[in-house]
Parts: C-alpha cells; structure tokens; sequence
C-alpha cells in the first residue's frame, strides 16, 4: 500500500499537484486497508490522510495504514489543507457532485485517473485473493442440482449465494443471474419466480477477502442451442489463447467479435468482450472496442463473449483471466456442465 501511494504521489508531482482526494470505498480501501462503512475523505498527499466517520473510528484506527482523523466538517478539512499550503487539488473522477462543490471554491481541481491506472496492475496477492474467490464460485455452482432443472430460477440463485457463503465467501460479487428460455437473451435478467426452462444462463460471482470474481455458463439443450453456444465458445476460446501482454485491449475484443461476425451474428452481440475486476466487479480497462489501454502483465481481465436472439434465448461464457507472459484462467470450470 505504501508503493501505491509512492507511484501516486509520482503522478502529483509529475502533473503539479499537491494533494489527491478520494471518497470511493474501494479506493480507500486500496489505499489504506481500511473499508469504510459510512463515508471517507483520503488525502493523499506527503502526509496521506483519511477523515473518517465518527461511527468509523474503531475500525479505521484497527485498520488504517496510514493516519487518521475524526471528521468534522468541511471546513475544517479545508482550513487544514490551506494551512499546508494546498492550493490545488486532484480528485477522483468518481467523485460525487455534491463533494466537489463543497472544494471548488478553494482550490484549483482536475479529475484525475491516478487510482484506476494503478489498480489496474494486480499485485501477486491481490490475484491469489481473487483466485480463491473464484474457486469459492465455482465449487458453489458445481453444487447446484440445476441439471435436473429442478427449482425456480429464484430458487437457483439463492442456493448458490448461500452455497458461496458456506463455502467462504463473505457475501456474492453483484447480484447474481439466473435466467432461462426466451429471457436468457436479456444480458442482465433477473430471476423469475419460473421454474426452469431451457437454456439456463447462469452469470455470478462471490467475494474474499474483499475481492471478487465473476464467471458465465450457459446449459444449452436443443441442436439449435448448441449452434450458438458452439460459436460464443470458439470467440471465447481464441479470445483467451490471443491474451499477451504488448496488444492492445480492443485487439482482443476484435478477436471474439470478429468469430461471430464471421457466423452472421455480429449484430447480436452487444456488449464489450470483458472487465477488469478486483476490489470492485467492473474496474478498468475493459476488451472493447475503444479501449486502447496496453496490456500488461499483472492485468486481471474477464473474457465473456455472447449472443443474444430477442424473443429466442442467448447464450454467454465467461472466464478470467490473469496476464503473464500468456494469459492464464483463473480457476478450472469447463466450459460445458
């Protein structure tokens, strides 16, 4: 945490600023290990602080690796940065509105990307916490009795979060999809009180230790079902083999999306080919299109190409995957159940 903080503090220098703020949870927490659970101002400056809640300080003494003070007010953070000389200000391009009204009209401030640059590279660590996330996912879906289409799809998903948390997660990663038949074209279906039709999409993911992690399967059934999930598992396949550190992000999204287009399903496929996840479920930078980003090695990427027919049903497949010298999956489920 202190190397993040040193690479940070480079960025201010370099671009002439004297102090960062970030409010974001997981920024916070990456920063400092401490996760708030009301709210948070970070400073990161030569002296990083973090004014936290009232109702935060037991934890954020217990946790914090950097120092902290008990929130007042506004004001009072703003007359200590001035007595310090600041006079600009950096900020978190996620940074609320109402937060940055409260600063503008003392300090010089630019949205910066200084925080996801640097979670962008997972440390060896953090690739085994969202690892073992993974396998805690995994081992949930596996015991599922979704084969024998036996319960709602309701019903599904609550089995495999509470399968997730007796297995060690400390809860799911988003909220975790169960969808089949003429819904399953729908990328972010929510559960139905349905029982279970054909095909089953199931798109879920669990927490450890703060970190997650995030896989697709789709069961197919008929010949015609297993003509799209043929093709989504080739661009899903050969997205994964073309990973290596050097190309850029969209060359991969062109991989698995050229596969299909090949197949005259181009037009159903209609999100970007993954995400970056980590401490949060969607991080930067992403396969996609316009994404330019150059990957490197210490990246953790997912890998979900799809299509989706309206009124018919859709099929996705998801991995993750953790950049070296190739990129390797993370976790070891087949792609067919």
């Amino acid at each position: 945490m202190e190397l993040h903080i040193d690479n940070i503090l480079k960025d201010l220098e370099k671009d002439d600023f004297q102090a960062y703020l970030l409010t974001k949870f997981t920024n916070v927490e990456y920063i400092s290990n401490y996760k708030p659970t009301s709210f948070a101002f970070c400073f990161i400056k030569e002296n990083p602080v973090i004014y936290a809640s009232g109702m935060d300080m037991e934890i954020a003494n217990r946790d914090s690796t950097i120092e902290v003070k008990k929130y007042e007010s506004y004001e009072v953070m703003i007359e200590e940065l001035k007595k310090e000389g600041i006079m600009n200000l950096a900020i978190e391009p996620s940074l609320p509105f109402s937060t940055y009204i409260k600063f503008r009209d003392d300090f010089e401030i630019d949205s910066k990307t200084y925080i996801d640059k640097q979670r962008m590279i997972k440390t060896p660590q953090e690739i085994e916490k969202i690892t073992k996330a993974t396998e805690i996912a995994q081992k949930s879906f596996l015991q599922l009795d979704i084969l024998n289409n036996s319960g709602t799809e309701k019903e599904v998903a609550f089995d495999l979060v509470r399968n997730m948390i007796e297995n060690g997660a400390s809860k799911e990663s988003f909220d975790t999809i169960v969808t089949s038949g003429a819904e399953s074209s729908l990328p972010h279906a929510i559960p139905q009180n349905k029982l279970l039709q054909q095909p089953i999409l199931i798109d879920w993911g669990a927490i450890f230790d703060s970190y997650c992690s995030d896989n697709t399967r789709t069961m197919v059934y008929t010949e015609r079902q297993q003509e799209i999930w043929d093709i989504v598992a080739e661009a899903h396949d050969k997205s994964i083999k073309a990973i290596k550190p050097g190309l850029k992000c969209c060359e991969i999204d062109k991989v698995a999306r050229d596969i299909i287009k090949d197949y005259d399903y181009g037009d159903k496929f209609i999100h970007s080919t993954g995400h970056s996840l980590g401490l949060d479920i969607h991080e930067t930078p992403g396969f996609s299109m316009r994404d330019e980003t150059i990957i490197e090695k210490g990246m953790v990427i997912t890998v979900e190409p799809g299509i989706y027919l309206e009124g018919e049903f859709g099929v996705r497949l998801e991995d993750t995957v953790a950049v070296s010298k190739k990129g390797n999956v993370i976790g070891d489920l087949p792609l067919r159940i």
